[in-house]
């Protein structure tokens, strides 16, 4: 089965320093039939003005990914972690016991764009942690590179959960297929462009949630950038 969400059918907020489309229940937004899809939670496409960002604030038993579009977020937290994040790389926090941290755009003039996605953690009570890891964006082009996974490398964050996070570069007119393992669900989210998955449309924003589809088929119908999330 596979859910097609169109960009449009997102919440949307507007405070002025910050714009965010909302794929699940967040903050002010709530809708009891849209809380989480398997163990992910959050998945909040954020914009932030130059200067501003989210001051310090508590977080446990959360596993937290900040995939940055464009930009660069300076991340503090009480563990005394203090790093600047951009494009190219990926932040992950495992809130775990608890953790304060606060995020902030990097740049007084330039603005923020980032993906922040929240999964719930395999275990829970784990000790805190925090890491920045770095993806060349030439490897994604027409294939499926991983960039957080629960085993980690040298250029793949770990993370407290039996997830992978993929993101992709699909060239127009190629295409690739991906094989979902029984009892496994995607979560897909178009950053730019036009993706047939399966023989469904997906254009820039949209987003799907897919379950018991054995062999996805991905095509390009332009140049189009993606992400691609296989959960538990």
């Amino acid at each position: 089965m596979i859910q097609v969400y169109p960009s449009n059918s997102r919440y949307l907020v507007d405070l002025g320093w910050l714009r965010s489309g909302l794929s699940f229940s967040f903050g002010e937004y709530f809708d009891p039939e849209n809380t989480a899809f398997g163990v992910m939670r959050v998945c909040n496409d954020d914009l932030v003005a130059g200067g501003k960002g989210f001051g310090p604030h508590p977080h446990s038993d959360m596993e937290i990914v900040t995939v940055v579009l464009r930009g660069q977020v300076k991340h503090e937290d009480n563990l005394g972690n203090a790093e600047v994040t951009k494009e190219g790389q990926v932040q992950r926090m495992s809130a775990g016991s608890g953790i304060i941290h606060a995020e902030y755009n990097a740049s007084e003039s330039e603005e923020l764009q980032f993906l922040q996605l929240w999964f719930m953690p395999r275990e829970r009570g784990e000790t805190p942690s925090y890491e920045t890891s770095s993806y060349e964006p030439s490897q994604m082009v027409n294939h499926l590179l991983p960039v957080v996974s629960h085993t980690g490398s040298e250029q793949v964050a770990s993370i407290n959960q039996d997830l992978t996070i993929y993101l992709s570069r699909l060239e127009r007119g190629n295409g690739l297929s991906f094989h979902q393992e029984a009892g496994r669900r995607v979560f897909l989210f178009i950053i730019e462009g036009e993706l047939e998955v399966s023989g469904h449309v997906m254009e820039t924003r949209d987003t799907a949630r897919i379950q018991n589809e054995p062999h996805l088929q991905l095509a390009a119908k332009e140049d189009t950038k993606y992400m691609l999330i296989d959960l538990p």
